[in-house]
């Protein structure tokens, strides 16, 4: 099917002048009736496909509900507001004007430096408005996008967001549609862009009307939430117009930058244009359209390359995907955890292959998984593949909601920081992780059916256990919520000041220094000491650029190291930037001794980034030699 049109298919859509357009698939019945403010309003006509359509005289905030067969009455599954809740009645809304600024273009991929944001949590007020209040804040970080987490409208006041029932319909709590709206122009006119996680593979537990009207879901295939989305079977091409038009309405009326599309493994399409292809092609034309970047990420865990490569040879033409092989990897270097799927890491060995080739678990045996998994992948843009120390998942997920910055030393996070924000891929930080946020990040839910809430308490219990005596926060305490809010009155003092001032350098450096800027995987190198965990990384831009090398020293343990590379042998380096307990210092040459080797003596978590000053004669050496390979023994 072609992307939509300019008017929906799914949904009320006002016409102005007390008039309103309501459309419905409703293939499960033949006779839907329209209840407008809770007064029988008339029958719909049936149209081809399973579609129900009218005009009716209906003002904007109208409430309306659908009679299926004398069934219901039901809210819209397209509603654009559930202002009562997802067991209300849909409203009728205002068409919204987009992206109103005509110089604002997006941010192309390569520029994205990425923070991952709950709005329910990130400021006191728990709204779009809340977040609009900080963006000042955040740009000043250097971050160039804000990420949310799921917004569509789900049971209850508190939720993830992974529980949504109504995708149009933004939640009422966080401030609604013109919420969203406002925030996006407001992130617009300080230069940074939105992205918005999406879930297309499920609908939550509660609340959902969708299996009243027509096969949005099919028994054919299994999800960890139940059935999956009907992308590939009978009845299927209206389903994927559905989601189709949600995400062009996000982009065309609200002013979404782009998308991130939750859990894409788990959307089940054996079709020859697969659902994601067709989706990112829509997104990709509308941007085209629209004269703006408009990008899609994919969550997956799959190591696929096809998911990156271009349509024409057979892919599915994303933009990019979360790289959860960087953050295993770092994880297992930083903290020497085997548990779960840490298991199939190396640590600072595989942190290393992640910096140079992106997937790290590829055609290898994975021992979680009991096999061979993911695919070696001929990625060269580090643009696609987005790379993170932490995100909600890793954090909520991974026990008590405990952040690294209060699992570690805080001097930790400056060679964590350093890992992410020098190396080729594009950079993702949760919340406060600028400045070393310690507060926790807990899974958290609102559910009204009692049986649910003790069903997701009873969950946790049984994933988490206990943690020093103590049992998993429940998850519907609003206590458990409010505990996740973020401090940003930290980021004045102490270690986290120095720890904000040491991001905005490396990034002002990514944006100065072509080496760091260009996102070529083929160009990085990489050393690296397994019994120290520690690595020099060797960024590199294209020779003809005329640019200089730049090498990220970093110390992933608390205890002093003495680093011996071969990379930098008969170099010399000018240190732009650093934080290092052994005294290296911004300003500082260091030289390599009488016979060229070059050591390196660095305090506990220190770091160190320099330009590389390469002698004449080995210049044709520096844009190849070692890939990866392992450093001098030493420890100081």
């Amino acid at each position: 099917m072609s992307a939509p049109g300019p008017h929906p298919r799914h949904g009320a859509r006002y016409l102005g002048e007390g008039r309103t357009h309501f459309s419905v698939w409703a293939p499960s019945a033949r006779h839907v009736e329209l209840e407008l403010n809770g007064a029988p309003a008339g029958a719909l006509g049936a149209e081809h496909d399973g579609y129900h359509l009218g005009v009716f005289p209906a003002e904007v905030g109208d409430r309306y509900r659908y009679v299926l067969d004398g069934r219901g009455p039901f809210p819209d599954p397209a509603s654009r507001a559930q202002p009562e809740g997802v067991f209300g009645p849909s409203m009728v809304v205002e068409p919204l004007p987009g992206e109103t600024d005509p110089s604002w273009r997006g941010v192309p991929p390569a520029g994205l430096v990425i923070c991952e944001v709950h709005v329910g949590t990130f400021s006191e007020a728990g709204t779009f408005a809340g977040v609009a209040e900080a963006l000042e804040h955040l740009a000043a970080a250097g971050y160039s996008a804000i990420e949310l987490m799921p917004v569509a409208t789900f049971a209850g006041e508190r939720n993830w967001g992974y529980d949504g029932v109504f995708p149009f319909a933004i939640h009422e709590g966080y401030g609604g549609r013109a919420g969203l709206a406002e925030l996006c122009a407001a992130a617009h006119r300080v230069g940074l862009a939105v992205l918005v996680d999406v879930v297309d593979n499920h609908f939550g537990p509660e609340g959902a009307v969708v299996g009243h009207y027509g096969p949005y879901l099919t028994d054919a295939a299994k999800t960890p939430w139940g059935a999956a989305v009907n992308v590939a079977g009978p009845g299927s091409d209206p389903v994927r117009r559905f989601f189709l038009e949600h995400a062009l309405e996000l982009v065309r009326e609200l002013g979404v930058d782009g998308l991130r599309l939750d859990a894409v493994h788990e959307i089940v399409d054996d079709t020859a244009r697969p659902f994601l292809a067709e989706l990112t092609a829509a997104l990709h034309a509308e941007g085209r359209r629209l004269g703006r970047f408009i990008c899609v990420i994919a969550e997956s865990p799959a190591n696929d390359p096809r998911l990156l490569a271009p349509p024409e040879a057979g892919g599915i033409g994303m933009d990019g995907v979360w790289n959860d092989d960087f953050h295993h990897a770092l994880r297992v270097a930083l903290t020497g955890e085997q548990d779960r799927y840490f298991g199939d890491y190396r640590g600072v060995a595989d942190l290393a292959s992640a910096f140079c080739e992106g997937f790290v678990v590829a055609e290898r045996r994975a021992p979680s998984r009991g096999r061979h998994h993911g695919r070696r992948t001929t990625i060269s843009a580090g643009e696609q593949l987005v790379i993170f120390a932490q995100n909600h998942d890793q954090i909520g997920n991974g026990g008590f909601g405990t952040r690294l910055s209060a699992a570690l030393p805080l001097a930790a996070q400056f060679p964590i920081t350093a890992a992410v924000l020098c190396s080729g891929g594009v950079p993702l930080r949760f919340m406060g992780e600028e400045y070393g946020e310690t507060a926790p990040f807990h899974f958290f839910c609102d559910y009204q059916d009692a049986a649910l809430a003790d069903a997701a308490r009873a969950g946790r219990r049984a994933e988490i256990g206990e943690h020093d005596g103590q049992e998993a926060p429940d998850p519907s305490d609003p206590a458990t919520f409010a505990a996740c809010r973020p401090d940003r009155s930290r980021a004045g003092d102490g270690l986290h000041r120095e720890l904000l001032a040491f991001q905005r350098d490396l990034l002002a450096l990514r944006r100065a220094e072509p080496a760091l800027g260009s996102l070529e995987l083929a160009r990085s190198s990489c050393e690296y000491d397994e019994t120290a965990q520690a690595f020099v990384l060797i960024r590199r831009a294209d020779p003809a650029l005329g640019a200089r090398p730049i090498a990220v020293v970093a110390n992933l343990r608390g205890e002093p190291a003495e680093i011996h590379s071969h990379l930098l042998a008969d170099c010399r380096l000018d240190v732009l930037c650093a934080r290092d307990p052994g005294g290296i210092a911004a300003g500082e040459r260091l030289t390599p001794a009488a016979d060229g080797a070059m050591a390196i003596r660095i305090g506990g978590y220190g770091v160190v980034v320099a330009a590389v000053l390469v002698p004449p004669e080995l210049r044709r050496r520096d844009d190849g030699g070692l890939r990866l390979g392992a450093l001098a023994p030493r420890l100081g």
